[in-house]
């Protein structure tokens, strides 16, 4: 497994990667968001260990910019922001892990170890926009033709479903297993109620279309 280590203290840098090499990874170590970036560009990590603070690109939009490629490399943010809020945002910028300075070495081998065993999707870009339709997953804000949009947290999650779909059909049955609890019954009708308020409150003309026996195209 091939890691990269951005962060602007050389020591803890040296540090960081002297440890995961004994933990048998391949370890890069860069000290600026631009060498960063050069470096995410030329070689498939399988981890980032991102400084939030670099000096240079800030880690936030190195951040960014995996994520708007939808890049395999996982981000594991290593930074002194503490705050409840800080480690929220840093997790909405699309970061798959965030630990804080200070730290227990194991915890962060276990947590890079942990990362390259995970099976997900490519991270979805903090903007979803399609037929004059912005939505702001981070911001959790919705805009038609600069209209804002006042969604429920579900009709919220509904709309980023079908818009993560990039055009192809969505499920009812997906729906259900991406937008509601496991507890919800498949039975009540919850996503055709759900759809039709969202669709009263996006307007006219119609952005979502029902394809008999397949699901729901945005």
């Amino acid at each position: 497994m091939r890691v990269l280590v951005a962060e602007d203290e050389e020591t803890l840098a040296e540090l960081v990667a002297t440890g995961l090499r004994r933990a048998g990874f391949a370890v890069d170590t860069v000290h600026s968001g631009d060498a960063a970036i050069e470096h995410l560009g030329v070689h498939d990590y399988d981890v980032v260990v991102l400084d939030r603070d670099l000096p240079g690109v800030h880690g936030d939009d190195v951040a960014r910019g995996l994520v708007a490629a939808a890049s395999r490399t996982r981000i594991l943010m290593l930074t002194a922001a503490a705050a409840t809020e800080d480690r929220v945002y840093g997790l909405d910028l699309g970061a798959d892990d965030y630990l804080t300075k200070p730290f227990e070495f194991p915890e962060l081998v276990s947590r890079v170890r942990a990362l390259r065993r995970r099976s997900a999707r490519p991270p979805v870009p903090p903007l979803l926009e399609r037929h004059g339709l912005r939505l702001d997953t981070v911001r959790r804000t919705a805009v038609r033709e600069g209209r804002a949009l006042e969604l429920s947290p579900k009709e919220f999650s509904v709309l980023q479903v079908l818009l993560e779909a990039d055009g192809a059909a969505v499920s009812a049955e997906e729906l259900l297993e991406r937008a509601w609890d496991a507890h919800a019954d498949p039975f009540t009708g919850a996503v055709r109620v759900c759809m039709s308020k969202l669709r009263a409150k996006l307007g006219e003309p119609g952005l979502i279309r029902t394809v008999q026996g397949v699901g729901y195209v945005l």
